[in-house]
């Protein structure tokens, strides 16, 4: 993999847009999982800007203005000084989201409690990072991209959407490619890049099978 490769793969596949890539799988072609089957094309693609809002665009511009401030150094996050202070208040947005899907907005809870239960989870992976990131710097990439794979097996699984097979071996392989990009960036050894695989498939299959 050249340099170049691994560039592109890293921003496309960028922790923040894991949760877009997520629920647009979810919504277009598993949308009866979420209980959104009857709702028109119109008011999923706008859930879908909503979420894209929340999740990438509010705590993209707080990064930005923390290392417009000085309190980062460097918008890729390569150290662990530069990633905590983002992480908490990037968990801290997702909470927040979280609980506008799951209290603020009733009808949409009542009808489709599955997002807010799944924002939670994502939610969770986030301030994992957070706290191992005091210590020790886990591939967050990986986090992502395992949740996203996890969450995706755990709906075939559980539900037997056989729709999804395709998409889940196309994440499989995404996963590997990005893995291998980090790698080849130099951003992660092999276990930060292994322990966030783990950590992000194990809380979203969790999530699948005991909450959704």
């Amino acid at each position: 993999m050249n340099t170049s490769l691994a560039r592109f793969l890293s921003i496309v596949f960028h922790p923040l847009l894991m949760p877009t890539l997520l629920f647009g799988i979810l919504l277009y072609l598993a949308p009866s999982i979420l209980g959104v089957d009857a709702f028109s094309g119109t008011l999923r693609i706008s859930l879908l800007i909503l979420i894209f809002i929340g999740t990438f665009g509010v705590p993209s511009l707080l990064i930005y203005y923390l290392f417009r401030s000085g309190y980062v150094r460097s918008l890729q996050l390569d150290t662990l000084d530069d990633r905590r202070l983002p992480y908490f208040l990037t968990a801290i947005v997702y909470t927040g989201l979280t609980f506008l899907f799951a209290f603020r907005m009733q009808l949409l809870s009542s009808i489709a409690p599955g997002i807010a239960i799944l924002l939670g989870s994502i939610t969770l992976s986030i301030l994992l990072v957070g706290l191992i990131s005091i210590y020790w710097q886990i591939s967050a990439h990986s986090v992502g991209i395992g949740g996203v794979v996890g969450i995706v097996a755990g709906i075939i699984t559980k539900f037997g959407e056989t729709d999804l097979v395709l998409v889940l071996a196309a994440l499989i392989m995404l996963a590997g490619m990005v893995a291998s990009a980090r790698l080849h960036l130099n951003a992660h050894t092999p276990s930060q890049i292994g322990a966030g695989l783990i950590l992000g498939l194990s809380i979203s299959m969790m999530t699948v099978f005991w909450l959704i």
